[in-house]
């Protein structure tokens, strides 16, 4: 859990080429990485100075790169492409700055430059789709619904007295679970919830909230996180409930329906072997003697009444 997050993986002084002037011209360019305050993307500015005072820039998002590579000395030297999947790309190129040189007496080294830019960005934009080799896991989950399964939300999880950790986070709704994990250690699971034990649950543009039951680890709350994914994530989570309730339901019908298959299957036995007797004080009687024999029995297809003698062999009657 990362508390003094910074989203800014690399910035600096280049010339990015305009894509309706064709030309280069010389801008400060953040490059940040993805976290609750929006996706990959890269933030071009008028200077440092605007930068640093959030003036008005201009925001290309990094979601869908094909690929990054450095460009051909012969077309650009110092230069790297971005290319994305609509087949458009964004070039810039690393300059260097006379100025910076003549203050500090050291030459900018523009192709070290360039390549430590290519490096970052190969590693942020194409890192999923390298199948996490640095990590030393193969990409099992690629393809159909398991690969949505593992798709992860930048959240920023806002303190609560239930949980002591807080702060930058990823989130992940599996089929029965919500899970946090560590931003810094993609591999640390911070916490869980069962999707199967929340109360409630609500997003709005910002933000995701839910309030966790008794059944959950960290037991009775509510817990808000802070997001441009809110809406996304409710529908995820909204699916995964449905998709569970409609497996209870499921199971509870079967449940009944084996119950009731039972019973009828019982009281076709018990038809088959005898007549109950009727539910009065004169029966419950004649069933407290020691009589020779049942007081109905079961001959072919109508029943054959045992004489009173054999019920009462101390009784005669006189007619």
């Amino acid at each position: 859990m990362a508390t003094n997050f910074n989203d800014i993986v690399k910035q600096g002084y280049v010339k990015i080429r305009s894509r309706r002037l064709g030309i280069y011209q010389r801008c400060w360019l953040v490059f940040k990485k993805a976290s609750s305050k929006g996706p990959k993307r890269i933030e071009k500015f008028s200077d440092e100075r605007a930068a640093y005072f959030r003036c008005y820039h201009k925001v290309t998002e990094l979601n869908h790169v094909k690929n990054v590579s450095r460009l051909p000395k012969s077309t650009r030297k110092h230069a790297v492409g971005i290319y994305f999947d609509d087949d458009t790309s964004r070039t810039f190129a690393c300059e260097s700055d006379h100025s910076l040189a003549l203050l500090f007496f050291w030459p900018v080294d523009q192709e070290l430059e360039a390549d430590e830019w290519c490096k970052v960005l190969q590693m942020e934009c194409l890192g999923t789709q390298m199948n996490d080799i640095s990590l030393g896991e193969p990409d099992l989950l690629a393809s159909g619904v398991e690969r949505e399964q593992s798709e992860r939300f930048n959240v920023y999880l806002m303190p609560s007295p239930n949980l002591d950790v807080h702060g930058e986070c990823t989130l992940q709704i599996t089929f029965e679970n919500i899970c946090l994990w560590d931003i810094q250690n993609p591999r640390v699971k911070l916490v869980s919830w069962p999707l199967s034990a929340l109360r409630r649950y609500g997003r709005d543009s910002t933000w995701f909230t839910f309030e966790a039951g008794r059944m959950c680890d960290t037991g009775e709350g509510l817990f808000i996180f802070q997001t441009r994914d809110g809406e996304a994530i409710y529908q995820k989570v909204h699916s995964a409930a449905l998709t569970i309730a409609e497996q209870h339901d499921r199971l509870l019908q079967s449940v009944k329906n084996s119950v009731l298959q039972m019973k009828m299957s019982e009281r076709a036995v018990s038809l088959g072997t005898m007549v109950p007797l009727p539910r009065s004080a004169y029966w419950q009687h004649i069933t407290r003697q020691h009589s020779t024999g049942q007081l109905f029995g079961l001959q072919e297809d109508s029943p054959l009444k045992i004489h009173r003698t054999e019920t009462f062999p101390t009784y005669r009657s006189e007619h």
